[in-house]
C-alpha cells in the first residue's frame, strides 16, 4: 500500500500537529511542502521543524512572483470584492498552492495530499475542488474531520505533550493567514462579533487613530490594468505590493472588521489587512473610470461579483472564471494611464488621474463656451428618451377618466 503523503506544511500549530498525527497515528511517510506565498517566515526553521517533526522530505517553494502576475494582477483587474469588503487575499492563494502540491505529489509518487483546513472552513472547499479538477486520482486526507482535536486549545497540549514548538498560546490563539496580498486574523475573542477587535491583533498596520497626521501622496502608474511605477519608478512585481503594504500599512489603510457569509452555510468574523490591495484597487478603479464606457463599466462590475464569488468559492479551475478573465483582459487594453491616490488615516483617496485613453473630454463637458456641442440637441433626446413615460402618463390618464365616468352612472 501506498503511504506517502503530501502535507500542504506551513509550521504553524495545526499543521505541525497534523505532520505528526500522520506520522504517528497512520504511520505515513509525510513529505511537507511549504508554498511561499509571501508570508514573513524563516524557511530555514520552517524546514528543520518539518524534519524535526517526522517529515521524511521537505519542499519549500517559493511562488510569490507567479503569485503577482499570475493571481493578483488578475484581482486588480477584476475589481472582485467578495460581499463589499473582502479583497480574497486568501482566496487566491490557495489555488496556485494546491497546484505545486498535486505537482510534487506526482513527482513524489504520493498517493495523497493532507490539508490543515477545518470541516468548517472555506479552505477544505478550495483546496479540494482545485485538487479534483488537477489530479482526481488522489485521495485527499483532511485530519480536522476525522480526529478528536477538537479545538486549538487541545492541539496546545498535543503540540506540548510532543514537544513540537508552535507560535501560539492558549492566549494569543489567533488563526492567522499570511501572503503577500493579506493577512487575516480569526478565532480567539474575534469569535464574538460584539468584541472590539484588539489593537493588538494587527500585525502590518497602525490603527487609523495612530496613523501619521500628515497625508502622503503616491501616483501609481499602469499598463493595460497592470500597476508598474509609484512615483514614477518602476517596480519588480513583488516588490511593488511589499512598498505599498509597506506605505499603506503606516497609515492605517486597507483593515477591515467584517462578518462574512462562509460557503459551508455560516457565518464568520474576521479581521483582515491588506494595505496594497486596497490602493491598487483604488487606483485601477479610478483609471477604469477614465478609460472604460458607461456600458462596458456597468457589465464589468457584474462579473466582478460572480468572479468573486467563484474566486471565494474555490471554483478557479473552471471554464467559466477562464472565459471571464478572457472578457476583462479584453476590457482592460486602454486602462493605460497614472493615478495620483492619498493615503490618510486609515484610508485611500483618488485625488487625480490621467490616460492618452482617456474618454473624458473638457471641449465637451466645459460650462464655458464651445463649438462641439448644440445643447439644442438634448431637447430631442429627452423626447424621444422620456416617451415611455409619456405614453404611460397618457393611458393612466385615460382610465382615470374613464374610471371617473363609470362612478359617476
Amino acid at each position: 500500500m501506498n503511504k506517502k503523503v503530501v502535507l500542504a506544511y506551513s509550521g504553524g500549530l495545526d499543521t505541525s500537529v497534523i505532520l505528526k498525527y500522520l506520522k504517528e497515528e497512520y504511520r505515513y511517510d509525510v513529505i511537507a511542502v511549504c508554498v511561499d506565498v509571501g508570508q514573513k517566515d524563516n524557511f530555514e526553521e520552517v524546514e528543520k521543524k518539518a524534519y524535526a517533526t517526522g517529515a521524511s522530505k521537505v519542499y519549500i517553494e517559493d511562488v510569490k512572483k507567479e503569485f503577482v502576475t499570475e493571481y493578483l494582477y488578475k484581482a486588480i483587474k477584476s475589481g472582485a470584492i467578495y460581499e463589499d469588503d473582502y479583497l480574497l487575499g486568501t482566496s487566491f492563494a490557495r489555488p496556485l498552492i494546491t497546484e505545486r502540491l498535486v505537482a510534487i505529489a506526482q513527482k513524489e509518487g504520493a498517493a495523497a495530499i493532507a490539508h490543515g483546513a477545518t470541516g468548517k472552513g472555506n479552505d477544505q472547499v478550495r483546496f479540494e475542488s482545485s485538487i479534483k479538477a488537477l489530479d482526481p486520482t488522489l485521495k485527499i486526507i483532511a485530519p480536522w474531520r476525522e480526529w478528536q482535536l477538537n479545538s486549538r486549545e487541545v492541539l496546545v497540549d498535543y503540540a506540548k505533550k510532543h514537544g513540537i514548538p508552535i507560535p501560539v498560546t492558549k492566549k494569543d490563539i489567533y488563526s492567522r493567514d499570511e501572503n503577500l496580498w493579506h493577512i487575516s486574523h480569526e478565532g480567539g475573542d474575534l469569535e464574538d462579533p460584539w468584541n472590539v477587535y484588539p489593537e493588538e491583533v494587527l500585525r502590518w498596520s497602525v490603527t487609523p487613530q495612530k496613523a501619521p497626521q500628515k497625508p502622503e501622496e503616491l501616483t501609481i502608474e499602469f499598463e493595460e490594468g497592470i500597476p508598474t511605477a509609484i512615483n514614477g519608478k518602476t517596480y519588480e512585481p513583488v516588490e511593488m505590493v511589499r512598498l505599498l503594504n509597506e506605505l499603506g500599512g503606516k497609515h492605517g489603510v486597507g483593515i477591515i472588521d467584517i462578518v462574512e457569509n462562509r460557503l459551508v452555510g455560516m457565518k464568520s468574523r474576521g479581521v483582515y489587512e491588506t494595505p496594497a490591495g486596497t490602493i491598487l484597487y483604488e487606483a485601477h478603479r479610478a483609471l477604469e473610470k477614465l478609460t472604460l464606457d458607461r456600458s462596458t463599466l456597468a457589465f464589468k462590475k457584474q462579473v466582478a461579483l460572480k468572479y468573486a464569488d467563484l474566486v471565494y468559492d474555490g471554483l478557479w479551475h473552471t471554464p467559466l472564471r477562464e472565459a471571464l478573465d478572457a472578457f476583462i483582459d479584453s476590457t482592460q487594453t486602454t486602462v493605460t494611464g497614472k493615478v495620483k491616490v492619498q493615503l490618510y488615516k486609515g484610508k485611500c483617496y483618488t485625488i487625480a488621474s490621467a490616460s492618452d485613453y482617456s474618454l473624458y473630454s473638457e471641449e465637451f463637458v466645459t460650462f464655458g463656451a464651445d463649438e462641439v456641442y448644440n445643447q439644442k440637441d438634448a431637447e430631442g433626446f429627452i423626447n424621444i428618451f422620456t416617451l415611455p413615460l409619456k405614453i404611460r402618463a397618457i393611458m393612466k390618464s385615460k382610465k382615470k377618466i374613464e374610471n371617473d365616468g363609470v362612478k359617476a352612472i
